[in-house]
């Protein structure tokens, strides 16, 4: 994992209260002269017109003194050095030094006579004088000013929002691609061996200009390609080494050992069992599991960690029975079992960093900070208490559903009104503008991805972090472990974040599982919402998040449920519901209406039902590589990022989509990779995104893909409709009842409860 660099962005110098450029923090002054500096100064900042501008002008020809101890040579004035010979650096620091005692001596002296209190200052300049005066003269100790409080810090004013603009249509990134000659050279290895040449381009992208020696060298460095499983790689290893390789060789065994690992990523995990590892690679005909383990952890491709009680050492054999179940032979009891992960390098450096990160924040933070007054002014309790928790702690867990939103804007609004620079970051550009509308503040809200990249938002600061005082991160759950350390590296200490979700949806498309683990470790406060969620649609999303599949009153249909038999039967139905049914009973018109099921594959996928969903809503010929001006689509930027778009023309720069109001271009050898049809998403898909009407699909051959977390997510899409296009029978309330999402095998619980925080 790479982290933004610090101080490549642009970004505006750091300024005080008044919008001047800070300045850097004054030399320190020389030993001795502490007491009079200090005095001088005191005065200096309550002296009349006359007596600033004199001070001012004799300050001017002062020398700036470095450090002591640097030996850096300070600045003298042009004043008296024309015949003055030169001046050893020592003579010189003295000589400024004598010169500054005699220029604060000047000052003081001048300023012996009394000043009447109103000739010439008033107020709190008045008092100040006062009080030098007499801490000077002796009436009073210093200290006999200290019981006053100190005044409060001047609040930073709100950033103006910057000016609206029209935005050139936004490239799409291209990928890393080799060098012609490295392409060239590594599909002839691959036609060698028997491999399309089509995976020369990824294969030259991946492994650099060496990629044909590589391959030839280690021909199963083919499975660090997508869609290349084992049994492709073993075909290629055979033609390119012959009789002398085997299920056992170590090339074969390490790469089977990192391929693992990234499937299992894939999934979200960013460590597995050892076990399981082990286990995996049995299956795969490799005999020694342990051997290959040992070989695969000594070469680097793997790490090994320990998940187990603080205090113990990793275990340095991966393969044995470390950590097993071993007694204490001391006490006699049973030892507590060790868990040994091995996991790669990307994820376990992310997840540490995430992890330091996070205890940074919590324990760099203001805990003196007090929102009272701005949370006595919140639209809720659980606003009110968000608020006050955000005030008080550096890092804050806020859980709650759809209508739980209202109270992170309410939070990013107090903040706001405090002079504070508040943001709020959705996964998607649905929840940015949800958010933007709650707030009532358009540059109160961004996208995750476009803060980050530097599209949205202030910018970073002189020291490249995010110029923020408080973030609150919607749609938490989506995070995944490495976009959070990002995140996370991203922000200065002293910021606030606050991580605001649903525990109850679908987890990240990503590794990890950022939200679930740092709600696990109670590593903050977690604020949980009162607030439920209305109307039908919320009654019935509250009911199967709890494992309960009721039937709720639907008096202007909200709720629908329509059997089907078979799947064409529910491609058929789908169709129907959203060009005629739901346009015409609801009032929602089929752009507005989103169609989610369970896979892509199947007779009633997702390309099952775009397929039919264009033929009856956009007919064409697809001439754009697929595609006509006005269909609907999902544009995927980057793994794990589903950003919906309306196809509006194509030329030879690629592409055109309007992505909510931004145009986009997608290059021609982009758009097969990149670019699909969205009438009908996936729920993961889906995630984080909300339409007026949703048809969720759920044929017969659906069943072994529904779970709670599935269906949670899938019915809570819709804000005013909800059709269930239902041929799953019992396989729906089972689901809902016994069928948790899968759990993640991830190391950020284990680091947090570890790390040192202040609770």
């Amino acid at each position: 994992m790479t982290a933004l660099p610090r101080g490549e962005s642009p970004g505006p110098p750091a300024t005080d209260e008044d919008g001047a450029a800070a300045v850097p923090d004054e030399p320190a002054t020389a030993p001795g002269a502490g007491e009079d500096a200090g005095a001088a100064k005191g005065a200096e900042a309550n002296a009349d017109a006359d007596a600033d501008a004199d001070a001012e002008s004799t300050a001017g020809d002062a020398p700036a003194l470095s450090e002591a101890g640097t030996g850096e040579t300070p600045a003298l004035s042009e004043a008296g050095t024309g015949d003055t010979p030169a001046l050893s650096e020592a003579e010189a620091e003295l000589a400024a030094q004598r010169e500054l005692r005699e220029r604060i001596e000047q000052r003081k002296a001048g300023k012996e006579g009394p000043i009447d209190a109103g000739a010439k200052l008033s107020g709190t300049a008045a008092d100040l004088l006062a009080a030098v005066r007499a801490v000077e003269s002796g009436a009073k100790p210093a200290t006999a000013f200290f019981d006053s409080p100190a005044p409060a810090p001047a609040r930073r004013a709100a950033p103006a929002a910057p000016p609206v603009r029209d935005r050139a249509p936004e490239p799409a990134p291209a990928p890393r691609t080799g060098s012609p000659e490295a392409v060239t050279a590594a599909a002839s290895v691959l036609s060698a061996g028997g491999a399309p040449a089509a995976l020369a381009e990824p294969a030259a992208a991946l492994l650099g200009d060496r990629a044909a020696e590589v391959l030839r060298e280690d021909p199963w460095q083919l499975l660090a390609l997508p869609g290349v499983g084992p049994e492709q790689a073993d075909g290629f290893a055979r033609k390119v080494l012959g009789a002398g390789c085997g299920p056992d060789d170590e090339r074969r065994t390490a790469a089977l050992t990192g391929w693992l690992l990234e499937r299992a990523a894939l999934q979200g995990h960013t460590a597995l069992d050892a076990d399981q590892v082990r286990t995996a690679l049995a299956g795969r005909g490799v005999s020694d599991a342990d051997a290959a383990v040992q070989h695969a952890i000594a070469e680097g491709v793997v790490l090994v960690f320990q998940d187990g009680p603080e205090g113990e050492e990793p275990a340095e054999e991966a393969g044995g029975a470390a950590g097993g179940a071993a007694g204490d032979e001391a006490s006699g009891e049973p030892a507590e079992p060790v868990r040994v992960l091995l996991g790669l390098d990307r994820y376990a450096l992310a997840e540490e960093s995430l992890a330091d990160g996070l205890a940074r924040l919590v324990n760099a933070c203001e805990k003196d900070a007090d929102w009272s007054q701005a949370a006595s002014s919140a639209p809720s309790p659980s606003a009110a208490e968000l608020i006050r928790a955000a005030g008080a702690h550096g890092l804050v867990a806020h859980t709650g559903g759809e209508a739980a939103r209202a109270e992170a804007a309410a939070l990013i609004a107090a903040a706001r009104g405090l002079g504070l620079r508040a943001l709020g970051a959705a996964h998607s550009v649905d929840g940015r503008q949800r958010l933007a509308a709650r707030t009532g503040a358009p540059d109160a809200a961004v996208t995750l991805s476009g803060l980050l990249s530097g599209a949205e938002g202030p910018g970073r600061d002189e020291e490249g972090a995010l110029a923020v005082d408080l973030l609150v991160v919607l749609d938490a759950p989506q995070l995944d472990v490495e976009t959070g350390a990002m995140l996370v590296e991203s922000l200065a200490d002293g910021a606030r974040l606050v991580l605001s979700g649903d525990p109850g949806v679908l987890g990240s498309a990503g590794a990890g599982q950022v939200f679930a683990d740092v709600l696990a470790a109670r590593a903050c406060p977690r604020i949980v919402s009162r607030t439920p969620d209305a109307g039908p649609i919320g009654e019935l999303v509250s009911g199967i998040g709890i494992g309960e599949l009721n039937q709720v009153e639907a008096p202007g249909k909200e709720v629908v449920i329509v059997p089907v038999r078979d799947a064409g039967e529910a491609v058929h139905r789908t169709v129907q519901l959203v060009a005629d049914s739901v346009p015409r009973a609801i009032g929602v018109p089929s752009g507005d209406t989103q169609v989610i099921t369970v896979g892509h594959g199947g007779s009633a996928g997702t390309r099952a039902l775009n397929e039919a969903l264009k033929q009856r809503l956009n007919p064409g010929p697809g001439r754009f590589g697929g595609f006509d001006p006005g269909d609907r689509v999902a544009h995927v930027p980057a793994p794990g990022r589903t950003v919906p778009g309306v196809v509006v023309s194509a030329d030879a720069d690629g592409l055109h989509l309007d992505c909510a109001g931004t145009p986009v271009v997608v290059p021609q050898e982009r758009v097969a990779a990149s670019v699909r049809h969205a009438w009908a998403l996936s729920a993961h898909q889906a995630a984080g995104m909300r339409w007026p009407a949703v048809v969720v699909v759920l044929p017969g051959d659906a069943a072994r893909g529904l779970s709670r977390a599935w269906v949670y997510t899938a019915f809570g899409r819709g804000e005013r409709h909800l059709s269930v296009v239902h041929g799953v029978d019992q396989a729906l309330p089972r689901a809902v009842a016994e069928a948790p999402a899968q759990e993640r095998t991830t190391r950020l619980r284990t680091l947090l409860e570890g790390s040192p925080q202040e609770r």
